[in-house]
């Protein structure tokens, strides 16, 4: 049935609570593919990274990257879940063109890691709890190249081309057990979820987890049932759903329209679905097949993992520090509220400021640049803050200018301005646009001199009590200067030569 008009978010939450689950990939950062040593670097020529085994060719057989098995017991160990003792692959048998074994290596019933949770804080501060109902090593499909169409989609394309490059790539699939209780927030937990997970991702080194680049993914299940209810809804399931803010779409999007369907007397039906960035709705993919479909069996080509328990242990003893263990020892460490800690989370400012930090920023300056000037210019540019032409670095010499006296703000924000507009490093920038403050005390006096005999009524004021009265020269000698002056030390002349003491 299809849907013109969704129901409200709100209207669809009175009626119904929404069910989730997530299922995230994970591209791993290995040097070679998951069962071939054909490399994984991106960039290269179509079809030039293949061999026989990643093509599925007669005669080929697959060997496992050990590396590959590793990163899955980190991920696994990281999650809070169970490692297998003894584990297997699994054919997973369907047909799709870049596809080019016709069934994807994988596992099913016996996944190396299960039972797990992760602990996801919201904006809010409210942690909630997601369960891991397993993760599991596969390998990733080819890349199909849909030529001729508006939309680069097969609908309308004149032809298609596939590249084989990305086939056998390892792949981690971490599956969530069904996510209950989020009730309205159920779109903020799977985003919060998916950032939580990103980051952890990150910390264990396994993968960069880019999302823009496709080396993590997620697929949205959503469904929902009646308030008391308890058997659940027929779920749809969005695919390769590739940024955070999309996630929290997608979730929101399918709520309101199974909400409409529903009450419109139709049925859900079980199926995958694109989502469209542009304006975070939905279309139809194709019926979601079952388990069964897939015609699971044990890959006989791989012999059974079994990781051995001390093994698993030396991992786990060197699991670095965990991305919520480390916010809050930073937070600690920067003397920051729960609230401002969030929002420097939220503004994706938290390794830019720890980068600032190590480059030899103060805490607080290293803060301010990242959260005021250079989040302002990232919301303007629609960039991401590691996406900004500046580096940690950069940042830190800046901080460094204005701690020598040789910026005041005002000037600091022209250096970070001319960085980003590709002028140079900062000192370039100062030298380039003759920014540096004006320190002679001479010139400095001569300035202020000449406001005072300019404004005589005011110095007068000022002579007579009226000591505030000083902000009208202070402004005429920044002026006079092009704003290059230290304004605390332009006060302290003015005062000295009016014979006024503060206070």
């Amino acid at each position: 049935m299809t849907v013109t008009e969704l129901v409200s978010y709100e209207a669809a939450l009175a009626g119904y609570d929404p069910v989730m689950g997530l299922e995230v990939h994970v591209e791993l950062g290995t040097k070679t593919k998951m069962f071939c040593g054909c490399s994984t670097e991106l960039g290269a020529e179509p079809n030039s990274q293949t061999c026989p085994t990643c093509l599925g060719l007669p005669g080929s057989l697959p060997v496992v990257n050990a590396i590959g098995i590793e990163s899955a017991i980190k991920i696994g160990l990281a999650l809070n879940c169970e490692i297998a003792e003894w584990c297997r692959f699994a054919r997973k048998n369907y047909f799709y063109p870049d596809m080019p074994k016709n069934f994807q290596t994988s596992q099913y019933d016996e996944p190396i890691a299960f039972n797990g949770y992760l602990d996801v804080q919201l904006e809010d501060g409210e942690i909630f709890r997601v369960e891991i109902e397993r993760a599991h090593m596969e390998e990733d499909t080819g890349k199909s190249t849909h030529v001729g169409g508006a939309t680069g989609r097969i609908h309308g394309a004149s032809h298609s081309l596939l590249d084989y490059n990305r086939a056998g790539i390892p792949l981690i699939e971490i599956v969530t057990k069904p996510i209950e209780g989020a009730g309205t927030r159920a779109p903020e937990v799977a985003k919060a979820y998916v950032a939580e997970l990103r980051e952890l991702i990150k910390a264990l080194g396994v993968s960069e987890a880019r999302m823009d680049k496709g080396q993590m993914r997620c697929d949205v299940n959503l469904s929902l049932r009646r308030h008391g209810v308890e058997k659940f809804g027929t779920r749809s399931e969005t695919k390769n759903v590739n940024s955070l803010r999309s996630v929290e779409r997608a979730a929101r999007f399918e709520i309101q329209r199974h909400a409409a369907v529903l009450e419109s007397g139709g049925t859900i039906v079980q199926e995958t679905r694109h989502f469209h960035e542009d304006d975070g709705s939905t279309t139809s993919g194709r019926i979601k097949d079952n388990a069964e479909d897939y015609r699971y069996f044990p890959e006989p080509d791989l012999v059974p993992v079994a990781p051995a328990r001390e093994w698993v242990e030396e991992l786990r003893a060197l699991l670095p520090e965990l991305p919520r263990v480390r916010r809050n020892r930073l937070r600690e460490e920067w003397g920051v509220s729960e609230h401002d800690m969030q929002s420097i989370l939220n503004a994706g400012a938290v390794e830019p400021i720890v980068a600032t930090i190590e480059a030899g920023a103060p805490a607080d300056q290293a803060r301010k640049w990242w959260m005021g000037e250079l989040a302002r210019n990232a919301n303007e540019s629609g960039r991401a803050l590691d996406e900004l032409p500046i580096t940690p670095a950069q940042v830190a010499r800046v901080t460094a200018l204005v701690a020598a006296g040789d910026l005041n703000d005002k000037l600091a924000r022209q250096v970070i301005e001319g960085v980003l507009a590709g002028e140079g490093d900062p000192d370039a920038v100062v030298d380039g646009r003759g920014l540096k403050v004006v320190s002679d005390e001479g010139a400095l006096g001569t300035a202020v001199d000449e406001a005072i005999a300019s404004n005589a009524g005011v110095a007068d004021k000022i002579r007579g009590g009226k000591v505030a009265a000083v902000g009208a020269l202070v402004g005429a000698v920044m002026k006079a200067t092009r704003g290059q002056a230290d304004a605390a030390r332009v006060k302290e002349l003015i005062l000295e030569k009016l014979g006024v003491t503060e206070g």
